[in-house]
């Protein structure tokens, strides 16, 4: 308990940038948070426009990868997810309440082994498991991200802002490794995450230049963590998705038997999940920009 407030304070304290007006909303950047058991990790909040006057409280989304959400200046490929315009745009034509958005930005060179998520590496076979520690460089600790994340992070975010802090309007959202890390969350955090979006998911979990043909190995891990831990949706929404362009072309033979799995579990698809395909569409920000809307208007209605 005393370390669980020691990094609320943390968080409390932490040096943050002064907020910035932007047309359509405000960005807060928090530059260092201190979290138990990862690296330092860093943050760029969006509130929507009318947030300092209306008095309402607001759903929170949470993304990963934040420094490619919002801004190229701090974009890792001069490209961004746009993900505050997108918001706004499912406000006005599709009536969707804005929420606000926790980037969390990914840690450099430790992203893969906080993103990886604990359960497909410890049930990994050997082969699989040495290919994952070759990239990972270090301890997996995703289920510490996982802790951080549904926990202090969350304490102090619903603390902080004016948020409605139930399951129903907590939501989160990544792509990529950032993408299996949020079919992670909402899978094994059923009590704090109502709606995950797993996008281009990297399925097979291992250095891109060696992800060639189908390893039904790795496909057993996946079937096997969704058998133990999604359970049934009780009110919960996934969205995946994936392209046919660059890595993305690698994807289908694990998405579609994983969409198995979600419906043998009781999921029924086009209402507790959805699962498309973007024909040439590539594994890039660009191509994620380009659908978000789409996402957001499935994953966030009421």
């Amino acid at each position: 308990m005393r370390r669980f407030f020691r990094v609320l304070v943390a968080l409390m304290v932490l040096l943050s940038a002064p907020a910035r007006a932007e047309d359509g909303g405000r960005l807060i950047e928090y530059e260092r948070v201190e979290a138990a058991g990862l690296p330092p990790q860093r943050l760029t909040i969006w509130l929507p426009p009318g947030y300092e006057t209306s008095g309402k409280r607001y759903p929170v989304l949470y993304m990963h990868d934040g420094h490619n959400l919002f801004e190229l200046k701090n974009s890792n490929f001069n490209k961004i997810w746009a993900a505050d315009k997108a918001m706004l745009k499912v406000a006005a034509e599709q009536g969707i309440e804005p929420r606000i958005i926790v980037g969390v930005w990914a840690p450099g060179k430790d992203r893969f082994r906080q993103y990886l998520p604990r359960p497909a590496y410890d049930t990994a076979p050997p082969a699989l498991k040495a290919k994952m520690d070759e990239m990972a460089d270090g301890p997996v600790i995703s289920d510490a991200y996982l802790a951080w994340l549904a926990g202090p992070l969350k304490t102090w975010v619903d603390a902080s802002f004016r948020t409605r802090p139930g399951r129903a309007d907590t939501a989160i959202a990544g792509s990529s490794m950032g993408g299996l890390m949020s079919c992670y969350a909402i899978a094994a955090r059923p009590d704090v995450y109502g709606q995950g979006a797993c996008i281009s998911s990297h399925w097979p979990a291992i250095g891109p230049d060696t992800v060639k043909g189908f390893n039904p190995e790795t496909l057993a891990v996946w079937t096997g963590f969704f058998d133990r831990t999604l359970g049934a949706p009780a009110g919960r929404r996934i969205w995946m998705d994936h392209g046919t362009g660059t890595l993305d072309a690698f994807y289908a033979p694990y998405q579609e038997p994983i969409d198995a799995e979600f419906a043998k579990l009781g999921w029924q698809r086009g209402s507790d999940f959805e699962s498309r395909v973007y024909p040439g569409a590539e594994h890039e920000e660009n191509a994620w920009a380009a659908r978000l809307p789409e996402i957001f208007a499935w994953l966030l209605r009421r």
